[in-house]
């Protein structure tokens, strides 16, 4: 080599070193373009930036799937079409094959408002809320009857009793009372009997070992009741005759106590299936009602 300058040997040494490090710095850059140019491509020449978004992260389009009234969350999963059958009425309903049968009530609350918990869901009997529709063989055009009833309609059913027993007794009350109607005034419109027993207004007593006596029955005749315990029988006895009666076969013994004479009822016994059976007796003191009732329906404390 021909001699050269230090100065001139030293100036052509750093300018092949800067050309060398531009070569360098140049070639990364471009196999970086190159390995991003197809995740950008739509295919076929698109621009380098086609499905890219602004901040240069790749733009992904979300899978199509069908469509159903089952949910969002039912999209690209098996479906089934079914029909539910509540109260006559008739539900379509497409539903996720691989759903239990808990998600199902779900479902039918959502169409009905009828709670999960007071569902009976029938499909070849009783629905099992662990298993699939798939697990246990539902098919399309499948019918699913339900049983149940709302919450509003079991409280308007289910009436509490008092409130019940109040209603009734308000209307007993709007009715005539019994001693005003006239086939008892004939009877009543005698007076109280001379040898009626006497009462105890405000006291209930147990039945006296003695028959009861002094009272008048619907012909305006003396009339004695006898409580034979023993025997489980009630005899009424008249002037004529006697009637045995087992107390079985008494349905029913109402009374109500006598206007002005409130310490002595009238008091009829239910001797067949209808109120046309009564048999009255009137005058009956007041503090054996309870007694002569308990007694006659099966309450056996009073001996």
């Amino acid at each position: 080599f021909p001699a050269c300058p230090a100065a001139d040997l030293y100036t052509i040494i750093m300018a092949a070193a800067a050309a060398a490090a531009a070569d360098g710095a140049e070639e990364p850059g471009m196999d970086a373009e190159a390995q991003e140019l197809p995740l950008g491509c739509g295919g076929g020449g698109g621009s380098p930036a086609a499905g890219r978004s602004p901040e240069g992260e790749e733009r992904r389009e979300p899978p199509q799937a069908s469509v159903s009234n089952g949910g969002d969350e039912d999209r690209g999963r098996e479906l089934v079409e079914l029909k539910v059958i509540w109260n006559k009425n008739k539900y379509d309903v497409k539903f996720c094959l691989d759903s239990t049968g808990a998600e199902l009530k779900q479902k039918i609350h959502s169409l009905t408002g009828l709670p999960p918990a007071m569902q009976k869901v029938m499909f070849k009997g009783l629905l099992p809320e662990e298993k699939t529709l798939r697990e246990i063989k539902v098919t399309n055009g499948a019918k699913i009857m339900v049983v149940g009833s709302t919450i509003n309609d079991v409280l308007a059913v289910n009436t509490p009793k008092e409130a019940a027993q109040q209603e009734v007794k308000a209307e007993e009350n709007k009715k005539e009372p019994l001693c005003r109607q006239k086939q008892h005034r004939k009877v009543l419109d005698k007076g109280k009997p001379d040898d009626v027993m006497p009462s105890v207004k405000g006291v209930q007593e147990r039945l006296p070992t003695v028959p009861l006596s002094g009272m008048y029955n619907k012909s305006g005749g003396k009339v004695r009741l006898t409580f034979k315990l023993e025997q489980d029988q009630l005899w009424i006895g008249t002037k004529e005759r006697t009637e045995k009666l087992p107390m079985g076969s008494i349905k029913n013994v109402v009374s109500e106590p006598i206007e002005g004479h409130e310490d002595y009822h009238m008091m009829a016994f239910q001797l067949g299936p209808t109120e046309a059976s009564y048999y009255w007796v009137y005058w009956v003191p007041t503090q054996y009602v309870d007694a002569i009732k308990d007694t006659v329906l099966g309450k056996w404390q009073y001996f």
